[in-house]
């Protein structure tokens, strides 16, 4: 019986070698110039889980390094015997094909599920080509820059903080802290590379959805002003500012499954009462737009700048302390307090120390929650007071009911719970 059990899960590790080289051949077999197609790539597959098969069972690690050399050998003097026509020299097909092989000697060596993984990972990275390569040649050197420092404070700075608890009240981890400053920053970039790469030709919608993700305020800001300026922009600068807060919500809720897991689905439960209400309002809006070819861009900077980075650690940790400070003299009036001064200007900060202490058990459920809503309806309201003071009687006509709309409902939640 055991002989069977393993005979079985030997073929069966053979058909997902094979099958992850057709998944891969399949894409290069697009190529009109091509050296390897969809069998070549289903064989070398298949060789590097035989290979592994006879490296692990006779002991011999060099069967698998020999099969990898003959592999790229075999393409390498394809290549130099016939050049494609195009001038390319082909590393990429070689390349590919020796993922393939190594793919295949990792399901046999019972990594499976994560070949099947890369393997479909590496077919997306090969077919989209073009559109990569489009991505590249549209961003910027200051954008290429910013990634690189997102690299160094990811990379780099946290892998080297101590994870240790230091500071008055022990609340200051510098690992923490930090790892923080990334997990925004990460967030923040990825809007701000697809607020670059879309472009204002997408429309409000997209603006609204990815200038939330950089920054809810500044987007509310940049589109009351030329609402001001420009009354035909009224409509769609409403849909931009309700769209770009209702994604402030969403970050909170995701920053929330990450950080503290298990006060996600009750703060869902609260949030999502703004969220749909929000969703309405926009909605509405978005209906009675006039079509428009571009809008203007919200001019927002990049978020992965060493002096953004260190000014929310800054923050963030400032707000640890107090926060531990007046939960000891003042109870939670005392962080509610902190929570509505805080959220007037940044939202993550205060959330993210909120759910630090939730998951250090040093606050319960309710009382993170409250915080975390307070500090929602406290910058909704430095929002209105954008709209009104920038945007002007007209914008703030239609802004309004949405923006009262989502606290409504976030109080309406509040409510259902308690």
């Amino acid at each position: 019986m055991f002989a069977a059990e393993a005979g079985y899960e030997a073929l069966q590790a053979f058909a997902t070698s094979i099958g992850i080289g057709l998944l891969i051949g399949l894409e290069r077999e697009r190529q009109s110039d091509r050296k390897a197609g969809l069998r070549t790539f289903a064989l070398v597959g298949l060789l590097g889980c035989l290979c592994a098969l006879l490296a692990q069972t006779t002991d011999s690690g060099w069967i698998l390094g020999a099969g990898l050399i003959a592999i790229a050998a075999m393409m390498i003097a394809a290549h130099v015997s016939d050049p494609l026509d195009t001038g390319d020299p082909g590393t990429t097909s070689v390349i590919a094909l020796l993922v393939c092989y190594a793919l295949g000697a990792a399901v046999w060596f019972g990594y499976a599920s994560i070949a099947v993984m890369l393997g479909i990972a590496a077919t997306v990275l090969l077919y989209f080509k073009t559109e990569l390569h489009g991505i590249s040649r549209s961003l910027t050197s200051v954008d290429l820059l910013s990634i690189l420092k997102f690299g160094v404070l990811a990379l780099v700075i946290l892998p080297i903080l101590p994870d240790r608890d230091f500071g008055p009240y022990r609340a200051l981890n510098p690992h923490n802290i930090w790892w923080m400053v990334v997990l925004i920053s990460g967030v923040s970039l990825a809007g701000y590379a697809a607020l670059r790469l879309t472009g204002a030709q997408h429309g409000a919608v997209l603006i609204g959805l990815f200038g939330g993700l950089v920054s809810s305020t500044a987007t509310t800001m940049i589109f009351a002003r030329h609402a001001k300026a420009n009354d035909g922009l009224v409509d769609t600068a409403m849909v931009v500012i309700l769209l770009a807060n209702l994604v402030l919500m969403v970050r909170i809720e995701v920053l929330a499954f990450v950080v503290a897991p298990g006060i996600a689905t009750p703060l869902l439960a609260i949030l999502g009462g703004g969220l749909l209400l929000g969703i309405a309002a926009a909605f509405w809006g978005w209906r009675h737009l006039a079509d428009r070819n571009t809008l203007p861009m919200p001019n927002v900077t990049n978020p992965t700048e060493m002096k953004t980075a260190l000014t929310f650690g800054g923050l963030y940790a400032l707000i640890l302390v107090l926060a531990a400070w007046l939960q000891d003299v003042a109870g939670n009036r005392g962080l509610n307090l902190l929570a509505l001064a805080s959220g007037l200007t940044d939202v993550d900060a205060i959330a993210l120390s909120s759910l630090r202490m939730f998951s250090m058990e040093k606050l319960t459920a309710a009382q993170t929650i409250t915080q975390i809503i307070l500090a929602i309806l406290s910058n909704l309201a430095f929002k209105t007071g954008l709209v009104v003071v920038i945007g002007g009687a007209a914008l703030a006509r239609h802004t309004l009911p949405g923006l009262a709309a989502i606290a409504a409902g976030l109080v309406g939640g509040v409510l259902l719970m308690t």
